[in-house]
């Protein structure tokens, strides 16, 4: 089998997979997302996941965001970043993607909204929730959240549509309770109708704990592993 026959039978997988789990959970499969994570993975290698019919691929390096994306940019597919972005990398990443989804501090969202506001723009951002409790995890504590979204809810350029988290590095069942408090989050933001705050993404669920993130409600998954090989 080639590479690109591998990675298409990937994605046939993973679907599979992911239609499973939201069968057992009573949801269409179309309400989840299948995010390409692509970290280190050879542009060549991407274009043949797009040209199979996944649009929806992230980049954890912001080293890495220009040259990938602008070797596929003949192809039309939705750019997301989900790896942390430090302050003094805002310019050379928002030219290049339609979403962060690891916002988690009030210096990025100020450093974002002047860059965007300047150049007329705006970003979707999801807001990352450390849900586990690790230490070597970014994000926000969960009680954080709140105040912290009421924080930036002014700042215009910010299209805040949701929650992110990382779930707890353990087996899928002992990983559960950190991705049902992601979801929990949301539903209390939801609750409070904050002025142009939408909660209608979860970002949540990767290779390891994909079924369990969708039975939690995750509408975006993060798949890495499972479609291009162990990095």
């Amino acid at each position: 089998m080639s590479d690109a026959d591998r990675i298409r039978a990937n994605i046939t997988a993973v679907r599979e997979r992911m239609a499973s789990a939201c069968e057992r959970a009573g949801r269409e499969p179309d309400s989840v997302r299948l995010l390409l994570a692509t970290k280190t993975v050879e542009p060549d290698r991407i274009r043949v996941a797009i040209e199979a019919g996944e649009t929806l691929v992230a980049e954890n390096r912001v080293q890495e965001v220009r040259p990938k994306f602008e070797a596929l940019e003949d192809l039309e597919y939705e750019r997301h970043f989900i790896g942390h972005l430090q302050s003094n990398k805002v310019n050379a990443l928002v030219p290049y993607i339609s979403c962060l989804q690891t916002l988690d501090r009030l210096s990025l969202a100020r450093k974002l909204q002047n860059r965007l506001e300047r150049e007329g723009e705006t970003l979707e951002v999801l807001i990352q929730v450390n849900t586990s409790g690790e230490q070597t995890k970014a994000g926000l504590d969960p009680d954080e959240v709140e105040p912290f979204i009421r924080t930036i809810a002014g700042l215009d350029a910010l299209k805040i549509r949701g929650l992110m988290t990382i779930g707890l590095n353990a087996e899928p069942e002992v990983a559960r309770p950190s991705l049902t408090s992601l979801r929990e989050i949301a539903d209390r933001i939801r609750e409070e109708n904050i002025e142009g705050v939408e909660m209608t993404e979860l970002s949540m669920g990767m290779t390891g704990d994909l079924e369990v993130a969708i039975e939690e409600g995750s509408t975006i998954v993060r798949v890495g592993s499972a479609i291009f090989g162990a990095r």
